[in-house]
């Protein structure tokens, strides 16, 4: 039996990267998965990717930093499969490079809506139906930087760090409820969002970062969040996974 068999899962942020690798492996699992991106056209060519292979899937156009986004991708969920058993809420953008003193009130609001606020909305549509299913779980997307800082993204910084605290409330707030809730803190990955936009020579520079030499793969990041969402995590609750190739051992 596949690890997801029978589950109704959400993952935001899905039409690319790590987002696109969570739905297809949920899917290969056995999950039926909303796949929900605000960029229609990613989100539905990771559709169809899933569907091509003979699984379930949806898509559903969504902002994260709206809340009635999040309430009718849930409310979709439900209506479409019957319940909702896992969420994966992975959307998320870098933001603006800047100092403090630079960064515009608007720039650093605009991450905290998406990043951290995008969460929230999510979790809090997201519970209720998983209490009616009989429990869930719910893995969140941090960052290395839900660690330790960076300069330059104070605003990323500060959203990853508020995704891993939120993620250990809930995981307490619901735990006697069957709901498990963790968060993932992925290192340097390595997806279109950097190999179109940084020189060779950055992309030298940022494996270098890491201990292990190399950037990560969307595939291992969706490896730990398969993980994390199957039974085989059932004793794990409210904890903060680095997947950084030693980035926060240094």
């Amino acid at each position: 039996m596949r690890l997801l068999e029978n589950k109704v899962a959400i993952v935001t942020g899905a039409g690319s990267g790590i987002g696109r690798a969570i739905a297809q492996l949920y899917a290969e699992e056995g999950a039926k998965v909303v796949v929900s991106d605000l960029d229609e056209q990613k989100g539905k060519e990771t559709l169809t990717m899933i569907k091509d292979k003979g699984f379930e899937a949806i898509f559903m156009k969504a902002d994260v930093g709206n809340a009635d986004d999040c309430k009718k991708t849930v409310d979709q969920a439900v209506k479409t499969y019957g319940a909702l058993h896992i969420a994966c809420n992975n959307a998320g953008i870098a933001g603006k490079a800047a100092p403090i003193g630079d960064l515009t009130p608007a720039d650093f609001d605009k991450v905290i809506k998406i990043n951290l606020s995008g969460v929230f909305y999510g979790m809090h549509y997201q519970i209720p139906a998983m209490l009616k299913a009989g429990g869930g779980n719910i893995v969140n997307m941090a960052s290395i930087l839900g660690q330790v800082g960076m300069a330059g993204s104070s605003a990323y910084v500060s959203a990853k760090h508020g995704v891993v605290g939120i993620t250990k409330n809930a995981a307490l707030e619901y735990a006697k409820e069957g709901i498990r809730v963790n968060a993932v803190g992925p290192g340097f990955i390595e997806t279109p969002l950097l190999t179109n936009n940084l020189s060779e020579e950055q992309m030298k520079q940022i494996r270098a970062l890491h201990p292990l030499g190399r950037m990560g793969k969307a595939t291992e990041v969706a490896e730990l969040v398969l993980w994390l969402s199957s039974p085989k995590a059932s004793f794990t609750s409210g904890n903060y996974f680095p997947l950084d190739g030693g980035y926060l051992a240094q």
